[in-house]
Formats: C-alpha cells, sequence, structure tokens
C-alpha cells in the first residue's frame, strides 16, 4: 500500500505542478463565464453592432406603402419604378436590398448582391405578415386588439408531486444541469483517461517502467497511475467549481440587471425566434433568463454536486484501467487507434442518446438501464438526476459502478502485467485475450 500511495504521489505532484494545470485551471472558468457573458451582451446589444440595411421597396399591390417601419438595422425607402428597373439600379444607389412585392403578395422577393442574413429576412417577413393580416382582419371586420387577447399564449408550469406536497419541477434547470454535467463528464473521461494511457506509453517507450516494476508489481504501478491522474482531475474540478462560483456571483448581477430590460433584449429580433418577448407582450412579465436563475436556486446543487463527482471518479477509474491496459499494448499513440474507438463507443452512443431521448424521457426503461450498466451510467444517470431519481436506483447504480470498477481494474491489470514489458511486436484483440489467461 505504501507503494501505491508513493506512486500516487508522484502522479499526482508532477502534473499539478506544471505551468500548464495551473493555466488551464484559472482560465477555463475565466474564459467561460466571459464567454457566456459575451454572448448575454451581444444578444442584448445586437442591434448596437449590427450595420444599417438600406431597402428599397417597390410595392406593385399597393398595400405595404408607409407600412414597414424602418429601424435601428433596417431602413426603408420606397420607390415608384418598375421592377425592372428597380434591379438595375438598386446596387448603384447604393441600396443592400430589394424587396420586391408584387401584385398578388405570393412571391415576394429580396434581392441582394450579397446574401440576407437569416435575422434580416425573418424579421421583414414578419413585418409583412403583421401588416397584411392586419388589413385582413380590418376587411373582415374582426378587431385586432380582441384577436391578440384570444390568442394570448397559456403558461404551463412543471409542478412535481411529493410526500411534502407540490413543488415547482424545475424543467428548464434541469434540462441545462443534466446536459451539462453529462458533457463534462463525456469530455473528462476522454482527456484524462488519454492521460492515462499517454503516460504509460511513454514510460514504456523510454524504459522506465522496467526499472519502477523492479521494486513494485505492475498491478500496484497501473492502479496507482490511475488514481494520481484520478486526483488530478477531481483537484481540477474543484478548482473550476470555486472559480466559476466566484465569478459566476460577481457577474449574475450584472448580467440580470442588462435582462431586465426586455424592450432592448427583444428589439430587432424577428416574432418566431423570441419567445420571451411573446411572453412579455401578453402581460405575464416572465423574463425567461430570470426564471432559469431561479430555477437552478431551487435545485438541490450541493447532492448534484456530490452525485457528479462520484460518477466523474469511477467512470474515470472504470475508463482509465482499460485506458492504461490498451496503453501497455503497444509502443506509440498511432497503434492506439484500433482500440480507442471500441473503448469510447459507449461513452459516444450515451452522449448522443442523451440529448435526444434521455433528456426527454429519464423515467423510460432504456433510461433506466442505462443508468445502471457501469459503462454507461456515469452520462445517463447525470442526465437522469437533475430531474428527480429514487434514491433507490442511485443506490443501485453506485453500486454497480464499484463492482464495474473493481472487475474492470483486475481484468486490465492482467493485460497490463504482461503487455508492459512486451516490445516490438503488434498487439491484437487476440493477443491480449492471451495475455489475460495467463496464469501469475
Amino acid at each position: 500500500m505504501n507503494k501505491i500511495l508513493l506512486i500516487i504521489q508522484r502522479e499526482y505532484l508532477s502534473r499539478v505542478k506544471k505551468k500548464a494545470f495551473l493555466v488551464l485551471t484559472i482560465l477555463v472558468p475565466v474564459m467561460f463565464i466571459a464567454m457566456i457573458s459575451l454572448i448575454a451582451f451581444i444578444t442584448i446589444k445586437q442591434n448596437d453592432f449590427g450595420d444599417v440595411k438600406k431597402v428599397e421597396v417597390i410595392d406593385a399591390s399597393g398595400k405595404f406603402i408607409n407600412k414597414l417601419k424602418s429601424t435601428k438595422n433596417l431602413e426603408y425607402t420606397y420607390k415608384t419604378t418598375s421592377y425592372a428597373e428597380g434591379k438595375a439600379t438598386f446596387i448603384k444607389e447604393k441600396f443592400d436590398y430589394l424587396l420586391y412585392i408584387p401584385d398578388t403578395i405570393n412571391d415576394v422577393q429580396l434581392l441582394g448582391e450579397k446574401k440576407a442574413g437569416i435575422m434580416t429576412s425573418s424579421k421583414i417577413e414578419d413585418e409583412l405578415t403583421a401588416v397584411i393580416s392586419s388589413q385582413r382582419l380590418a376587411i373582415a371586420g374582426i378587431d385586432s386588439g380582441v384577436l391578440a387577447k384570444a390568442q394570448k399564449p397559456v403558461k404551463v408550469s412543471a409542478m412535481q408531486v411529493t410526500a411534502n406536497g407540490i413543488k415547482d419541477a424545475h424543467a428548464k434547470a434541469a434540462y441545462g444541469i443534466g446536459y451539462l454535467c453529462a458533457f463534462l463528464i463525456y469530455l473528462s473521461l476522454l482527456i484524462y483517461g488519454s492521460q492515462v494511457m499517454r503516460g504509460v506509453i511513454e514510460e514504456k517507450v523510454s524504459r522506465v517502467v522496467e526499472v519502477i516494476i523492479s521494486s513494485v508489481k505492475p498491478f500496484q504501478l497501473m492502479l496507482g497511475k490511475i488514481i494520481g491522474i484520478g486526483l488530478v482531475g477531481l483537484t481540477q474540478f474543484f478548482l473550476w467549481i470555486v472559480i466559476s462560483i466566484s465569478l459566476y456571483t460577481a457577474v449574475l448581477p450584472v448580467i440580470m440587471k442588462e435582462f431586465g430590460n426586455k424592450t432592448e433584449l427583444a428589439n430587432g429580433m424577428p416574432d418566431k425566434m423570441k419567445a420571451s418577448q411573446v411572453l412579455a407582450e401578453s402581460g405575464s412579465g416572465d423574463n425567461e433568463f430570470v426564471s432559469l436563475i431561479q430555477d437552478i436556486g431551487g435545485m438541490k446543487i450541493a447532492f448534484t454536486i456530490g452525485c457528479f463527482l462520484f460518477y466523474f471518479l469511477f467512470g474515470y477509474l472504470l475508463y482509465s484501467a482499460i485506458f492504461a491496459a490498451v496503453g501497455s499494448a503497444v509502443d506509440n499513440e498511432t497503434e492506439t487507434q484500433q482500440f480507442v474507438f471500441p473503448i469510447t463507443m459507449p461513452l459516444i452512443f450515451t452522449f448522443m442518446l442523451a440529448q435526444t431521448f434521455i433528456i426527454n424521457n429519464p423515467d423510460s426503461n432504456l433510461a433506466i438501464w442505462m443508468s445502471m450498466i457501469p459503462f454507461t451510467a456515469p452520462i445517463a444517470m447525470m442526465i437522469r438526476i437533475p430531474f428527480g431519481v429514487p434514491m433507490s436506483q442511485i443506490a443501485l447504480s453506485m453500486a454497480f459502478m464499484v463492482l464495474g470498477f473493481l472487475f474492470t481494474t483486475w481484468a486490465a491489470g492482467r493485460i497490463y502485467r504482461v503487455g508492459i514489458l512486451m516490445y516490438g511486436k503488434k498487439a491484437s484483440y487476440k493477443e491480449m485475450a492471451k495475455w489475460f489467461m495467463y496464469r501469475d
């Protein structure tokens, strides 16, 4: 045990003391919070960054003259020339686009020397629809105000029935947190697992391992390396969480203040792309961003983080044992390609399925079974936990994770003990199976 602890200490300190570790530990949360803040800022101030697009309008129907309102980003100029003359002169007259509205209004065209952005074309389309709809309602004798009230969207609040009563289900926050946790585990297992494999290959190629195993058993070396690098990952995640929460606390009031201005946020966005504005105009007064922050605050964050650390640790230990076995079987990273893809297939499959099926059906039989299988549980269970999972299922899944780690480490150790001293022989699945069957 003392020898394993020495290996763990060596692996841990050799990586933690590197400048790259310190730089990444500080930069990743800073860059993440900065990226989120920048996206929010650009979303709010998008009209200030865009150029003013000059649109020449030729209205053959006569129904839209002086009805399209210019904004900060769109400036309409009405012409009485023909469509042919407009096409020939709108670029020379320094217009960005030519909007041609025929008599039938069935084939409206937006011409430009450059392709129109989706926001620009969608906004023009929405304005045309609003004008013609208002005119058609007036002809039919229908009050547009009454119709708007009749079409006021109904807001559905997802609630959860518990033994202590009814409470908010926090569905949006659960969606976001579940996806984020699954993504972090998916990414970290690949990164830190690859680090274990790369470290094993480097020691094998440099023949350092021959000196080390003269004092320790191969299994002790493998286990110490896996745990040491795993502790590096946990340290980095812990620091990321602390730094991110600190930055989040400092930046949140500023973002909340900016998002409070619904008019500025919604200005310039097409109706079909701004659900939050529809809610604001309908009188609900709810801001989607503020609601999301409140949902996150109402969830069991500490419990979720605890589960995240468990599934990260044991998921890492399970996959790293396999990566270590692969690293011991080859002489360079190029030879690992035939082994790495099958290893990572369960992770890739689960992560892709999580985005489409599990996150929308967290209580389905498939989701439950995938959260029990050790190779898929780290991602599948972390997707489900924010939605509420019975403690019996969590306990059973964790027990399977521990057992899966013990079995995988034992199996990988049998391959590692032989492969680490094999040189010049190209490894194959058949060869690795033989190494597994060798007696001690």
